[in-house]
């Protein structure tokens, strides 16, 4: 286990420094990591209302809340009233949103990458099937 929770540290790293790099080159550098992941969430999601943004990030309403705020300030995100529902409103991502959504996901690919350079094919499928196996609910 001990093993397992090392490598999971050094991935982890990998993620974030990759993830940092290609905010820089993007010239994203005022976003938290964490705001990029409620992006991404976001666009997942399809325009999620706060509820639901707020179920899929394990987090409190009031929490994820202060967050969109933030990001509504900051133009990386508007709300859209909803027509079913006049009490709720959806999320979307703006254009700068997009930009940075587009970002979150060369950081990604860029991680990819380097994984599969690592790893011949049959290692590499193994990989993608451990990893579903690992994550699914």
């Amino acid at each position: 286990m001990d093993k397992l929770v090392e490598i999971i540290a050094k991935l982890s790293r990998e993620i974030g420094l990759m993830e940092e790099a290609a905010k820089e080159q993007f010239n994203f550098k005022e976003l938290t990591l964490t705001q990029m992941n409620y992006m991404e969430t976001i666009n997942q999601l399809h325009n999620p209302n706060m509820t639901e943004l707020a179920v899929e990030m394990n987090l409190t309403k009031p929490t994820v809340k202060v967050a969109i705020d933030k990001l509504i300030e900051k133009d990386y995100i508007y709300r859209v009233q909803s027509d079913e529902d006049r009490r709720s409103a959806h999320l979307h991502l703006t254009e700068k949103g997009k930009q940075i959504n587009q970002m979150h996901d060369y950081a990604h690919k860029c991680m990819a990458e380097l994984l599969s350079k690592k790893l011949d094919n049959s290692e590499r499928i193994q990989l993608e099937s451990l990893l579903e196996k690992a994550i699914s609910k």
